[in-house]
Order: structure tokens, then C-alpha cells, then sequence
């Protein structure tokens, strides 16, 4: 069976290694952003309660929900050429593997079952009843779940980006 030489494997696992840095830094730094300043300045600027507020925030959140998939994808793939060339140490390879999967679940989570109930909620399909800015109950379920899964998306990436980076710098 062929191996690759020790050069070979160090070269590509550092290539690998920026990648999943770069990745994680960009959607963690642009999930913050999201939360922190776009999110409150729909809801401060009254945003949240006008009646095209749910087709617009499907949209906006959809494309975003897109590109968490892909960032999810390449942080796994990252992680998993990484796992082969046995890049971290035993215990943080498998909890790597994890923590990846992790959050490919959320942004699955986020893509296909979240934002679309949000977004549903916040439909008028009814033209005849009248418009009512009260906040559907159901509707605080799902930010109260959207928030949690967004703390542990922080978590676990941050642990992923500091292991990672803890690594770089050590070699």
C-alpha cells in the first residue's frame, strides 16, 4: 500500500487546516454580525411588524441559511481530511468530528425546518381578516430554539477555530 511521505501529509494538512480557519472565522464573525446589528436594527427600526416582513426575512435568511450549509460542508470535509492525516490530537480528532457534524445538523436545522415555520408564521394568507402586529405564540418556541442552537453553533465552532489555531501556531 502506498503512503504518502511525512512532507506530503504536513503540507496538505496545513492547507486543509487554513481552510477550516478561514471558514469558521467567516461564519462565525458573519452569524455575530447577523445576530448583534442586523437582526436588532429590523426590530428597532419596526421592520419586524410590518406585513411583508415575512416574505422579505425568508429571502434574507434563506440566502444566509444557504451559505451556513456551505460553510457547514466545508468545515466537515476540512475536518474529515484532517481526521485521516490524524492532525489533532486522538481525543480532539473524534470530538472534532463531532462537533462538525454539529453544526452541519444546525444549518440543516436552520435551512430546512426553522426558517421556513418562521417564516410561514409571519405570512398573511387571509387578505380579508384584518392585520394584527401581536407576535404569534408559537413563534417564540422557535426563537427561543433559534437562540440555543445558535449559542452551541458559537460554541462548537469557536472550540474547532481555537484547536485549530492552537495547532498552527504550534507547528
Amino acid at each position: 500500500m502506498n503512503s504518502l511521505p511525512d512532507r506530503h501529509s504536513i503540507i496538505i494538512g496545513k492547507n486543509w487546516q487554513t481552510a477550516v480557519m478561514f471558514v469558521l472565522g467567516f461564519w462565525l464573525s458573519s452569524s455575530l454580525v447577523l445576530d448583534t446589528l442586523i437582526v436588532p436594527s429590523l426590530y428597532r427600526t419596526g421592520m419586524m411588524s410590518q406585513t411583508d416582513f415575512a416574505s422579505m426575512g425568508y429571502v434574507v435568511f434563506g440566502a444566509f441559511n444557504r451559505m451556513e450549509l456551505l460553510c457547514a460542508a466545508l468545515t466537515i470535509v476540512s475536518v474529515l481530511v484532517l481526521h485521516y492525516y490524524h492532525h489533532l490530537s486522538e481525543r480532539q480528532d473524534r470530538l472534532s468530528i463531532i462537533l462538525s457534524g454539529v453544526l452541519f445538523a444546525i444549518a440543516i436545522i436552520y435551512t430546512y425546518i426553522l426558517t421556513p415555520q418562521m417564516s410561514g408564521l409571519g405570512l398573511q394568507l387571509n387578505l380579508f381578516e384584518p392585520t394584527t402586529s401581536a407576535f404569534p405564540a408559537a413563534m417564540m418556541g422557535m426563537q427561543i430554539s433559534y437562540w440555543g442552537l445558535e449559542i452551541i453553533k458559537l460554541l462548537a465552532g469557536v472550540t474547532l477555530l481555537r484547536w485549530f489555531y492552537t495547532k498552527a501556531m504550534g507547528n
